[in-house]
């Protein structure tokens, strides 16, 4: 349970930053250089390899060299975790909007009939 909440912790934290959001979004769309990366964010190539770093810690992005070209990809498997994690919230919030909206008509039922009790 510690493993899987330190993986969390990593996934949480690289997906707090805008900039690394924001590569995400790039490598969603196919494989890119880390000087890809970095060209949207107007950052050097030492920035952006800082910022994968993060990704790749979080097990978000995995990089291979190959020549003197760090390749980037996607590892969406970790997203997956996050969300899993969200989806217990979603879950708890769902139920008690239902029960809301439940008591909202039921409101709304008794005034239409002009029962104010």
């Amino acid at each position: 349970m510690v493993e899987q909440s330190e993986r969390l912790d990593a996934i949480f934290h690289a997906l707090a930053d805008g900039t690394r959001r924001g590569m995400l979004a790039q490598l969603a769309i196919g494989e890119h250089s880390v000087g890809d990366l970095a060209a949207p964010h107007t950052m050097s190539f030492a920035g952006a390899s800082k910022h994968v770093k993060v990704l790749e810690r979080a097990g978000l992005v995995r990089r291979e060299v190959r020549g003197r070209t760090h390749w980037c990809r996607l590892e969406a498997a970790r997203l997956a975790e996050a969300q899993a994690w969200l989806k217990h919230y979603e879950r708890f919030w769902t139920e008690r909007l239902d029960t809301l909206a439940a008591l909202l008509e039921g409101k709304d039922e008794i005034s239409t009939n002009g029962d104010t009790t």
